[in-house]
């Protein structure tokens, strides 16, 4: 299996640290509003290769915490005049319910950053003692120029950072700091009435950087894995954590960095984001789409790639899926029968052949567009086998079973797509499908097309099999 490792702009074989065992943190959300599908983007991707790692045998422990205070909980809880941990709260049920609804799997840990205070008020004293922080006024300050490596991550230039770091930080800040380009591992408390907690350096509150690093080191230790999140976190986020942890610690942070990419809207391709205001919340979007349409068109896409939400592209993953579940339907209304079964050799070697294209694929870096490809091709194959006088009932199973593994790689639970088709079933189609049966009992073939016609009018397709007569939604 190789990754693509942003730290090296290379493939890597990946060789965990513990053999079957895999380290994987991903930053969380900032838990002050719902999520949007450019924040799903990045959720759904690194389900979909812990899944896939699942799928591998690895056994996986997935941390992602919640940034659960900062400059924008705090302003947007005075907005709402409500309590930052109230805000927190809220968006956090919120994002559970959202995620929940997009079939992502439970992270093994969802710390939270306040609930970390004590352990990143030891981090910072730590870095500290080592000559890494400053306290200047009640701020904690990393000095970046100390650490060596700084900007390897990102291909940041120190003295191109300094130039901008001229232009964005302020003069009352910039008299705080020994450096343009350090940048806060504690800032103190600005009001009264400021949510903050007691620390050697006075009230105050931890920044962004320092608790990703607090986090993935006390739950996954000093060196994990797997470090993940979108490319936006490259710098300066994930290039701090590593002087930070690195700095700390004396040994490596992370092994494989993993960056996905951004969601695009129209046809300018826009980068989504709450900044630009261009941004649709998973909230409401699963109000009007079906969560494992909008699931698959996500996880369709190779994780460094970007995706271009539009409604077309949305309809286009929508009739893929629906292929998908009309086959798993077909197999199982065929499984069902009392036919007769005959070996084909030529379903039982594609069968074989797609596990193996399925795996090649995933195994490169996760490249779901190959591995989709290789099942796709294979659904002809088993609907013509399923159509045979004498299908090969023992292939059959086997192939209803990959196809339930494969798309739960994906996050798409099979039960539930095929519930979701019958759940539509009513009454009314019924009538007609039965109406058109006694059409044909008595030979009415004008009346059994005219049926046929109306149902279609109503987006349902009747299929008459040597089993009987069988109907799906278009």
């Amino acid at each position: 299996m190789k990754i693509y490792n942003t730290l090296t702009n290379t493939k890597e074989e990946f060789k965990p640290i513990n053999p079957g065992q895999v380290t994987m943190y991903v930053c969380g959300p900032t838990v002050y509003n719902y999520i949007h599908i450019g924040n799903a983007r990045s959720v759904i991707a690194f389900d979909t290769i812990r899944r896939y790692l699942e799928f591998r045998g690895f056994r996986v422990n997935f941390v992602s915490n919640f940034t659960d205070v900062d400059d924008k909980m705090i302003a947007e809880a005075k907005a709402e005049n409500v309590t930052v941990p109230e805000l927190a709260q809220r968006y956090i049920k919120a994002y559970r319910e959202d995620i929940a609804a997009l079939n992502v799997k439970p992270a093994t840990l969802n710390p939270r950053a306040t609930h970390e205070v004590n352990e990143i008020i030891k981090f910072i004293q730590k870095l500290i003692s080592k000559g890494y922080a400053y306290e200047s006024d009640g701020d904690v300050y990393y000095r970046t120029r100390k650490f060596k490596n700084y900007g390897a991550l990102s291909s940041q230039n120190i003295a191109k950072l300094e130039e901008g770091a001229s232009e964005h930080v302020n003069e009352e800040e910039q008299k705080r700091k020994e450096d343009p380009i350090d940048f806060a591992l504690w800032k103190k408390q600005k009001e009264p009435d400021e949510i903050a907690w007691a620390s050697p350096w006075g009230k105050g509150r931890p920044g962004w950087h320092i608790e990703c690093s607090v986090m993935a080191t006390k739950y996954l230790g000093e060196t994990i894995d797997i470090h993940g999140g979108g490319q936006d976190l490259e710098f300066p986020h994930h290039e701090n954590e590593i002087a930070q942890s690195e700095a700390a610690t004396g040994k490596t942070f992370v092994h494989y960095w993993m960056h996905n990419g951004f969601v695009t809207v129209g046809a300018d391709a826009e980068k989504m984001s709450k900044s630009l205001h261009n941004f649709v919340t998973v909230h409401d979007l699963l109000q009007k789409v079906d969560p494992q349409v909008l699931r698959f068109f996500m996880a369709s896409v190779q994780y460094r790639k970007q995706i271009n939400y539009s409604t077309d592209n949305l309809k286009q993953a929508q009739i893929i899926l629906q292929r998908f579940k009309n086959t798993l339907n077909n197999l199982k209304y065929r499984l069902k029968d009392g036919s007769t079964s005959q070996k084909s050799e030529t379903l039982v070697n594609k069968i074989q052949d797609t596990q193996h294209k399925f795996i090649n694929a995933m195994d490169d870096d996760f490249n779901v567009q190959n591995a989709l490809t290789a099942i796709y091709d294979l659904l002809p194959e088993i609907n013509a086998n399923i159509n045979a006088e004498n299908a090969d009932k023992d292939a059959l199973k086997k192939a209803a079973k990959l196809l339930t593994s494969w798309l739960a790689v994906f996050g798409i639970d099979v039960q539930r797509l095929i519930t979701a088709e019958n759940q539509n079933d009513d009454e009314q189609v019924q009538r007609l499908i039965k109406k058109r049966e006694e059409a044909r009992k008595s030979k009415d073939w004008a009346q059994s097309d005219a049926l046929r016609d109306e149902l279609k009018q109503m987006g349902v397709t009747v299929e008459d099999t040597p089993q009987g007569t069988r109907w799906l939604r278009e």
